[in-house]
């Protein structure tokens, strides 16, 4: 018998990954025993499908193709900075081809979650592990489908003969399949609550089916979506069983945050499925949220890169805390809490910053004569004065300086606040359920951040809400095309002229390797 390891150097191969040696084969190395094929730990394959979540989803990869693309997002060449070869740009512009290097390591990572996910049913999990696995894979197909309209997938014989291409599934073949997959896994899985929410439970499955019924009728008509009744019955359906569980309630009103502080894992009440880190445990790359986004003279220092356009910041109202708050946490080990400076900490930096150590204004780099102020205006390209400093950047993930950045939040994936957005608009989308109903469901978390209940609801003003709660989590993209807005034009961004970018193009690294894979039209 081939070993595990040899085997899944050749997937590692199939599926074009451009180094000789990457650290997941090494970590993959030391829990098989080459040669054997035999397991030496189904929970360690198991952990290594959870981890494998944190390279494309941890603004990195998938988070990039679902939130640069967007409104709320863009990464601006800075100079000489940022250009990567226009990678970063085309993705704004919605001007990339199937050779951009973003769009091959995220189908790649989606790849690879799959291939640890299927891995550990092939060796005799326990129920529960096994469920959890299922979870996995179906978490990772449902964004192979969102993202580029097809799914590989390789089982049975596919996955000890690696002549034999991986099968691909067309979004309703692949919906099915993870409707199977999640119903007949949550019987085996834990319930859940916030405190384990990085394990996949009963409630996480459901988040996921959410999703699936709400966006089934997107993913097989991107240009005119269409949202069939029983669909939205079940969006409705799955969500009274989240809230029946009784394990998630709306953060009160100042604790927003608390859902991705360090120790959100202890104190949020809304988080349904997360991505652990813990320093020196397991995780990592969650300081990516402060690095991109952070300017060089901040504490800590950032790469002075991401941030949103102004539209978007308009968003928000003063008194709405998502905009931007000081929070107290324990891991801010600054002055700013210790000496009570209570200088903005999380939300969207606009204006003056300020060093949270001895509450001066700070200074730009260059030229160090001006003051650091993030300006509103920004182009996709910058220069000039406000070289440095263009751009609102929105940071949602509290620094961690009790770990000396070594991050302990855990990212979150599915949270409460979702699952109620989505009930209410598969109610007005025709599910059951009056439209009074879906304006008490979202009027429910605007109370909560602090402000005003709307008077109606409508799907245009549905979409802003989701835009407010949901910002920078990796959803906008997916909303925008739902909501029929992704064609538009917005600030740096013309109209699109040809709706092929409605899906991402199948990387032309990867059709070489898999003779099942058809390029998009368009492309």
């Amino acid at each position: 018998m081939k070993s595990i390891y040899l085997i899944y150097i050749t997937l590692l191969g199939t599926m074009v990954f451009n180094s000789s040696c990457t650290k997941l084969e090494e970590e993959f190395r030391g829990e098989l025993e080459e040669g054997s094929g035999e397991i030496v730990d189904p929970a360690a394959l198991l952990t290594s499908a959870y981890s494998a979540f944190n390279t494309p989803y941890q603004q990195e990869q998938r988070w990039v193709l679902q939130e640069i693309s967007t409104d709320a997002a863009m990464a601006p060449t800075r100079g000489g900075d940022w250009d990567d070869n226009g990678m970063h740009r085309s993705i704004h512009l919605h001007e990339w081809n199937a050779d951009n290097g973003y769009m091959n390591n995220t189908f790649v990572s989606l790849g690879t979650l799959i291939f640890n996910a299927t891995n550990v049913l092939r060796f005799n999990p326990s129920e529960q592990q096994a469920a959890e696995a299922r979870f996995i894979r179906a978490v990772a197909t449902f964004d192979f489908i969102d993202l580029f309209g097809a799914a590989p997938l390789r089982e049975g014989e596919s996955l000890d003969d690696f002549r034999i291409p991986p099968i691909v599934m067309n979004p309703d073949e692949a919906m099915d399949f993870i409707v199977t997959e999640l119903n007949e896994a949550i019987p085996a899985l834990p319930e859940g609550s916030p405190k384990t929410a990085y394990v996949a439970s009963k409630n996480a499955a459901r988040a996921l089916l959410m999703k699936v019924h709400l966006n089934r009728g997107t993913f097989n008509n991107r240009q005119s979506p269409t949202f069939d009744p029983s669909d939205m019955n079940q969006v409705i359906a799955l969500a009274k069983e989240i809230t029946a569980s009784g394990n998630y309630s709306i953060s009160p009103k100042g604790k927003y945050f608390d859902n991705f502080a360090p120790d959100n894992d202890q104190k949020s009440t809304e988080n349904i499925f997360t991505l652990y880190n813990e320093n020196g445990i397991r995780g990592g790359a969650v300081d990516r949220t402060w690095n991109t986004v952070a300017h060089y003279n901040m504490n800590p220092g950032g790469w002075n890169g991401w941030c949103t356009l102004s539209d978007y910041y308009d968003k928000f109202t003063d008194t709405d805390e998502r905009r931007g708050i000081y929070y107290e946490y324990p891991a801010d080990t600054t002055s700013n809490r210790k000496l009570s400076f209570k200088r903005q900490n999380v939300g969207f930096f606009e204006g003056q910053q300020y060093n949270w150590s001895t509450n001066k204004p700070l200074m730009a780099r260059n030229p160090s004569n001006a003051a650091l102020k993030f300006t509103r205006e920004v182009t996709i390209r910058t220069s000039g004065a406000t070289l440095e400093t263009a751009g609102i950047r929105p940071l949602k993930y509290a620094f961690d300086y009790a770990s000396n950045g070594q991050r302990n939040n855990d990212w979150v994936v599915y949270r409460y606040g979702d699952i109620i957005l989505m009930q209410a608009e598969a109610i007005l989308r025709g599910g059951n359920g009056a439209d009074s109903e879906a304006l008490a469901l979202v009027n429910s978390i605007r109370t909560a951040r602090g402000v005003p209940a709307l008077n109606t609801l409508t799907l245009e003003n549905l979409l802003d809400e989701r835009a407010r709660e949901l910002y920078w989590e990796g959803w906008r993209r997916q909303d925008l095309i739902r909501f029929g807005q992704f064609l538009q034009p917005w600030q740096e961004k013309q109209a699109d002229p040809d709706p092929k970018t409605l899906v991402y193009p199948i990387p032309s690294q990867q059709i070489p390797v898999n003779p099942n894979l058809t390029q998009n039209e368009g492309y």
